[in-house]
């Protein structure tokens, strides 16, 4: 496990641009027995310990529905993250991955992602298990996962495009 700022051998690290205000907002805030990176799991479990997601106003009341799914994608802000590796060492044995080739949490834009299992709402404070994150982490955004949604609009021409188009890149 890699320590606070340390670089191990072959990691690459940049000097970042100054970055650019990209007029994120808080919308929560997590909480979990985690309070070290040392200590956080590399990828969270749904066995793992019932974690708790605090939504702040005036964002509670677009919890409505969210019960109806049993896992949610949650988005949040690696808050403690260094960002400016480019090559990294996550075996610590020299060899190294590009960022974007692993997932770890230095990254550019240190944004985190969890599907996890909802266990129960209550008022403002949703309890789930599946997270890999540090007690405190801001909470960006929540979604239900993918795999369970079906889109409530109705569709549209895109939804059904499975041909690619000039702008795409041809697999």
């Amino acid at each position: 496990m890699v320590r606070l700022n340390e670089i191990r051998e072959n990691e690459v690290a940049v000097e970042a641009p100054d970055p650019v205000d990209a007029h994120l907002t808080y919308i929560g805030r997590i909480k979990t027995p985690w309070t070290s990176r040392m200590e956080t799991p590399r990828q969270g479990r749904h066995d793992g310990p019932v974690c708790e997601i605090e939504i702040f106003e005036p964002w509670v009341a677009a919890l409505k529905g969210v019960e109806r799914f049993e896992r949610l994608e949650i988005l949040y802000w690696l808050d403690q993250s260094r960002r400016d590796l480019v090559l990294q060492s996550p075996a610590s044995n020299g060899e190294v991955h590009g960022t974007f080739s692993i997932r770890s949490p230095v990254r550019p834009n240190p944004i985190g992602t969890s599907i996890v299992l909802l266990d129960r709402i209550e008022g403002n404070r949703l309890f789930v298990r599946g997270f890999d994150c540090l007690d405190g982490t801001p909470l960006l955004d929540l979604k239900p996962d993918r795999s369970l949604f079906k889109p409530i609009a109705p569709p549209q021409p895109g939804d059904f495009e499975t041909a690619p188009r000039a702008h795409c890149v041809k697999a």
